[in-house]
């Protein structure tokens, strides 16, 4: 059974930072481009980051970019999100998942910048709440 499982989330406050951990079960991450999202209260499920399989190629939302740090560690089969300079605004539930499409077709993606969408990736795990404090 694929089972992706989220934590590091907690409460900060304005200009912290935090470790978000998606570990899997059941598929290996390392062939897979794994996104990062977040949903605050009344918001739209919206993508923050992606790293691809195979070339690792990585993607961004604007409003993240210099903050966030995307990465894998295949050994452990875990994507980090390294979050700095946290603002009120990055409060949100994240949760990660796997991208059904191919990999050359994400590092295309990637490459241009396109944003993500929440229709190209699944296994959701059950999200991370982070909270930042002003």
């Amino acid at each position: 059974q694929v089972q992706l499982v989220e934590s590091g989330g907690g409460l900060v406050q304005s200009g912290g930072s935090l470790r978000l951990s998606c570990a899997a079960s059941g598929l290996s991450l390392e062939h897979y481009a794994v996104g990062w999202f977040r949903q605050a209260p009344g918001k739209q499920r919206e993508g923050v980051s992606c790293i691809n399989g195979g070339d690792d190629s990585t993607y961004y939302a604007d409003s993240v970019k210099g903050r966030f740090t995307i990465s894998r560690d295949n050994a452990k089969n875990t994507v980090y999100l390294d979050m700095i300079s946290l603002k009120p605004e990055d409060t949100a539930v994240y949760y990660c998942a796997t991208d059904s499409l191919p990999m050359s077709i994400r590092a295309e993606k990637n490459r241009i910048g396109e944003a993500l969408s929440t229709g190209d990736f699944g296994g959701w795990g059950q999200g991370t709440q982070v909270t930042v404090s002003s």
